[in-house]
């Protein structure tokens, strides 16, 4: 589809209008946290696209910061839950206590676990054992937990935004393959520059209390979660998003360094994911339809944590994202 028919032209307001909002609500989460400005993008990409994110970045950076404030101005329920080697799955889900009702037989109740929010901080995700990361990803990819055969819905929308320290790893599980790829993208928070950092001094160590409106609501962002399913995209977007994750691949022949460096590459979910985050991109800039160059600008936060470099590579010191700007870059 390479332009808007008839039909698609009645969205044109909508998007529009959507676009404003959102527009506010990053300006909103800019005036609190101070040089993030790329990742608050990707991750309201990623909230708008229906997705979950992993954050990727040393502490102090304002990961914990960013959930909250994303909660307040989005208008979602948020929580947080700090990830420990001995942390069960029931902390996460929940669990059945057995009740005395008195002229009545027992019976069992359900109490909900702090999964059951609408936007959920995993913090240091990778310090829990891997069954408690199982519990999370059932939630994460069939949007319900299931406790003694009975059925547990979690909130809509849902979304889980999971940190990770790339320092200490020691008492660590890493995150299995099949866990990394229910992330639409994994977020590289890296430390801001030296005139957001002067910014962050001076209003952060002061005595004015910093407010924050919130833009939307539960509603309002499923009502745009919808909207992104709906934009148009170019026949030739498409053809660059299967070209850019089929070349990631190794054995299809289609790029002889992948064939030698890359271990394992993405699956199709890789491509769906990138396919969402353009038209959540495409929708937050104000445009009716995503470009070849946001195909470009998300392909590494999609793709770098569905790849694994070959021994040989990373003998070599070559790294993911080197690998994928050189897969684009073959591509202009």
């Amino acid at each position: 589809m390479t332009s808007l028919t008839q039909t698609d032209a009645s969205i044109v307001p909508r998007l529009e209008a959507a676009s404003e909002r959102v527009q506010r609500a990053h300006k909103a989460a800019a005036g609190v946290i101070f040089g993030q400005d790329a990742v608050i993008e990707q991750t309201l990409i990623t909230i708008l696209a229906g997705g979950h994110a992993l954050l990727i970045g040393v502490p102090g950076l304002a990961k914990t910061l960013l959930v909250e404030t994303l909660g307040t101005v989005l208008g979602l329920d948020a929580k947080r839950i700090q990830f420990t080697p001995d942390l069960m799955p029931s902390d996460i889900i929940g669990s059945e206590v057995l009740e005395d009702n008195p002229g009545k037989s027992r019976s069992f109740r359900f109490i909900k676990g702090p999964i059951f929010t609408q936007l959920l901080m995993a913090d240091e995700i990778n310090r829990a054992s891997p069954k408690t990361q199982s519990a999370l990803l059932q939630a994460m990819q069939e949007r319900h937990v299931t406790v003694a055969g009975h059925r547990h819905d979690v909130p809509a929308p849902f979304h889980v935004l999971a940190t990770q320290n790339p320092l200490e790893q020691e008492g660590t599980y890493p995150l299995p393959e099949a866990q990394l790829d229910r992330f639409l993208l994994q977020i590289d928070v890296t430390y801001p520059d030296l005139a957001a950092e002067r910014r962050m001094l001076y209003s952060t160590t002061g005595v004015e209390d910093r407010k924050l409106e919130t833009i939307l609501s539960a509603p309002d962002l499923m009502a745009m979660q919808r909207l992104v399913r709906q934009i148009p995209v170019p026949d030739k977007v498409v053809e660059a998003i299967l070209t850019l994750v089929r070349s990631a691949r190794p054995g299809t022949g289609t790029n002889t360094n992948t064939d030698k460096y890359v271990a394992w590459g993405p699956g199709p979910r890789a491509s769906q994911a990138l396919m969402l985050a353009v038209r959540a991109k495409a929708l937050i800039d104000g445009r009716l339809a995503p470009s070849i160059e946001d195909v470009f600008s998300l392909a590494e936060p999609v793709l770098k944590h569905r790849m694994a470099l070959s021994f040989a590579a990373r003998a070599e010191g070559r790294n993911l994202a080197a690998h994928i700007a050189e897969l684009a870059t073959a591509m202009e």
